[in-house]
């Protein structure tokens, strides 16, 4: 089985920095893409910006130019960088792994997995 452990979260004033880490687990042969997505109160989840294998890129306007992420494909653990934090940043930060290809037992799967989520709070 697969597991995504999310660190990072936490309290931070506006225009400071936080790093977020997700870390999978498990019999791994590949993960295709990583992503954050985030989700503030009474809104719908939002990717925040997502990562292929081969280091391909896409962001959230609201975060672009702030916020960088990046991979460790040995590791399979993906990090979001994020700087110059602003309150509306405030939410719970989860991370997915899209196409993670993994054994169980003899068997080998592909599936899709989310982490458990991380607070980030921003205050102004």
């Amino acid at each position: 089985q697969v597991q995504l452990v999310e660190s990072g979260g936490g309290l931070v004033q506006a225009g400071g920095s936080l790093r977020l880490s997700c870390a999978a687990s498990g019999i791994i042969f590949s993960i295709n893409a990583m992503a954050w997505y985030r989700q503030a109160p009474g809104t719908q989840r939002e990717l925040v910006a997502r990562i292929t294998s081969g280091g391909h890129t896409n962001y959230a306007d609201s975060v672009k130019g702030r916020f960088t992420i990046s991979r460790d494909n040995a590791k399979n653990t993906v990090y979001l960088q994020m700087n110059s934090l602003k309150p509306e940043d405030t939410a719970v930060y989860y991370c997915y792994a899209e196409g993670v290809a993994y054994s169980k037992g003899a068997d080998a799967y592909i599936d899709d997995y989310w982490g458990q989520g991380t607070q980030v709070t921003v205050s102004s």
